[in-house]
């Protein structure tokens, strides 16, 4: 349990607000960006490489895919930020952006040139290194996730401290 007052508890709420809202400013931010052909074509190459994804590109062009992507990471941010004044829908948010990240991990696998000519631990940095930060992201949408849940549960909104997990 943290304790009353401090700065341990003090910091435990900046991060915890900090740590909602770079999530969902990030999905906001690069959601919108995959309505610029510039992105759309950025992850073209990734998309196409995913045995998840590539069959979607049967169905849509290269920038309509980046629209429909674009939307879904928009919707799943703007869920998140509602977190202090709508749990449930940080939860919707949270669990898509959990399949957004769950995807995009997954392109660790099936992206040539991810691993350096040495292999498995070292990275490339692109499109390595870029997608192993999506592990983070991955955890931190898992954390709201279960965080909406516990206030739903609860019956409450964003506490003033947090308590003990």
């Amino acid at each position: 349990m943290y304790g009353s007052g401090g700065s341990g508890a003090s910091l435990a709420v900046i991060g915890r607000y900090l740590v909602l809202y770079a999530l969902a400013a990030t999905l906001i931010w690069v959601g919108g960006l995959k309505f610029a052909a510039y992105e759309a074509e950025g992850i073209a190459p990734l998309v196409m490489e995913s045995p998840l994804l590539s069959w979607l590109y049967d169905i849509f062009d290269v920038p309509t895919f980046g629209r429909v992507l674009g939307t879904a990471e928009i919707l799943a941010g703007i869920g998140i930020a509602l977190r202090p004044v709508a749990p449930m829908l940080a939860a919707v948010g949270a669990a898509f952006a959990i399949v957004l990240f769950l995807v995009t991990v997954s392109f660790l696998l099936t992206t040539p040139g991810v691993y350096e000519a040495a292999g498995f631990p070292q990275l490339s940095v692109l499109p390595g290194q870029f997608l192993a930060k999506d592990l983070t992201f991955l955890a931190v949408s898992i954390w709201v996730l279960g965080d909406s849940l516990a206030a739903m549960g609860r019956g409450t909104r964003m506490p003033d401290r947090m308590a003990a997990a």
